[in-house]
């Protein structure tokens, strides 16, 4: 890492460009890379530090991130307008790097919910899920009815959620679409966060409650109810059954106390979105740290977005446990490919306006600083969208790169605590499971203080080492999931955040 007052970072010894600190005029002497530059570089941008030749490797990482479309001297600007995607051959040297996990003797604890069954939450709320988008307006209509003073003789209660989406009719009952919105109801049905769970259907549509409680075992009770509009009277008559049924639960979900637990009850759902430059070498680096420690402490850290790691996931294979773990990966990597071929895209489509802005040029840039979020330890199992997540350590979902469906299938496999790292400045909560922001880079931290938990930007401008920046994440972790607010939640944010993945035809 490059010292406060230099320019420029360099991140590896054998990489052909830089990125700059700082905005940098044209004519500027780099002297600690001994260039000049030639062009006006924007702070998180790069420049090349020698002559790159067309169809050259552009090293960033010490790895490939493109290659040059035209020759590149040194000085130039390297972005978008000179750099292109090309295949290449990666060695996933399937489980070459995976070590030993030295566990902590003594585990961290936070102050948790324990459910009557075992299970741990790190907050407390009532959900109101729709199995599809027909029943959405009469579960917003009962979770609104609790706004305002009405949980204030229930102090425990964080709030009633309506859980809604667009989906759940005119699709076929069999196939991965299907499966995915199974997955994802009932991860969200079971999850320990809820404390109760009313489940609304219309009644006429392809998602039946009685499909989703028997092809994902799910049994009705005080604490998971369900009701079908089209018996119940319809709207008006549905709303008030609904808003007495919460009453009902309000009293039990109230009689909770928080207790220590151990730090291996938290299960971390990775995630980064509205991505700049900073992002590989600030917050993401920092919260894998972070993820480290967990997994250490007996913790499970779950790496997501599997658009966003191609063309790095073989570093990830590298540390697989064994070689089926690895070619699960591969599997993935391949099934996006043919997805996107099949639509006419490209998975080099996926960096947007905004992190091309902020200095990424292509989906192999962003994706080796997305996988840093993955720290160092070895990748113990890979999970289907929404998958119940049950093994400690690092894990895998197969998860799209945008934020809230990735998160969303996170959620339903059982992550109960969020980190969330962003450069240029996302706003984004998922109730009923907190969101921490990391912000890669000090402007905007200060540009946007309300939304962001802590400035990562510190370990370039202050020098903080990485190790540091991620031991104060654990901490604010183990803080929030004690039950102090992110600065999402005290937003309110995280109502109109539950977005399944639309996969398959819609009829």
């Amino acid at each position: 890492m490059a010292a406060p007052t230099s320019l420029t970072i360099r991140l590896n010894n054998s990489d052909n460009v830089v990125v700059a600190r700082v905005d940098i005029a044209a004519g500027t002497e780099i002297s600690e890379e001994r260039i000049v530059c030639n062009d006006s570089i924007s702070f998180g941008h790069k420049i090349a530090i020698r002559t790159v030749k067309t169809g050259e490797a552009v090293i960033k990482y010490g790895q490939i991130i493109g290659f040059a479309e035209s020759d590149i001297k040194p000085g130039e600007l390297v972005h978008t307008h000179n750099i292109v995607m090309k295949d290449f051959d990666r060695d996933y040297a399937a489980g070459t790097g995976a070590q030993p996990t030295e566990y902590e003797a003594e585990p961290a604890a936070f102050q948790g919910i324990v459910r009557a069954d075992g299970r741990v939450a790190t907050r407390n709320y009532i959900g109101i899920v729709s199995t599809v988008n027909c029943s959405a307006s009469v579960s917003r209509f009962i979770a609104d009815s609790f706004r305002g003073g009405a949980l204030d003789p229930f102090p425990n209660v964080d709030g009633i959620v309506p859980i809604c989406h667009g989906m759940g009719c005119a699709c076929s009952t069999g196939g991965t679409g299907f499966d995915i919105l199974l997955n994802t109801l009932a991860g969200y049905c079971r999850h320990p966060n809820f404390s109760g769970v009313l489940v609304i259907g219309l009644g006429c549509e392809v998602m039946q409650i009685d499909t989703l409680f028997q092809r994902r075992d799910l049994t009705p009770g005080a604490s998971l109810q369900t009701m079908i509009i089209q018996g119940s009277g319809g709207t008006k008559k549905s709303v008030q059954e609904g808003i007495r049924r919460v009453q009902d639960m309000l009293e039990t979900a109230n009689d909770i106390k928080r207790c220590p637990v151990p730090a291996s009850h938290l299960t971390l759902a990775l995630q980064c979105g509205g991505s700049d430059a900073y992002s590989g070498i600030t917050a993401n680096p920092a919260l894998g740290a972070a993820a480290d420690i967990l997994v250490r402490h007996g913790g499970t850290a779950v790496l997501g977005e599997t658009p966003e790691i191609y063309g790095a996931e073989h570093l990830l294979t590298r540390r697989a446990v064994s070689a089926e773990v690895a070619e699960k990966l591969i599997d993935r990597i391949h099934w996006w490919e043919n997805y996107a071929a099949a639509h006419n895209g490209e998975l080099n489509n996926n960096p947007a306006p905004g992190n091309k802005a902020g200095g990424l040029s292509t989906i192999l840039e962003k994706s080796l600083g997305a996988a840093a979020k993955g720290g160092t330890t070895n990748l113990v199992d890979v999970y289907a969208y929404g998958q119940s997540i049950t093994a400690k350590g690092l894990v895998f979902m197969d998860t799209p790169g945008y934020d809230p469906v990735s998160l969303t299938g996170m959620v339903a496999g059982g992550a109960n605590l969020i980190c969330f790292t962003t450069g240029r400045g996302s706003c984004y909560g998922c109730k009923p499971v907190p969101s921490v922001k990391l912000a890669t880079n000090t402007e905007m931290y200060h540009r946007m203080q309300d939304d962001m938990d802590i400035n990562c930007g510190e370990t370039v401008d202050a020098a903080t080492p990485i190790e540091e920046m991620g031991e104060r994440i654990f901490k604010f972790i183990l803080k929030v999931a004690s039950g102090t607010r992110s600065k999402s939640e005290l937003n309110g944010i995280g109502d109109n955040e539950f977005v399944p993945w639309a996969v398959g035809a819609v009829y």
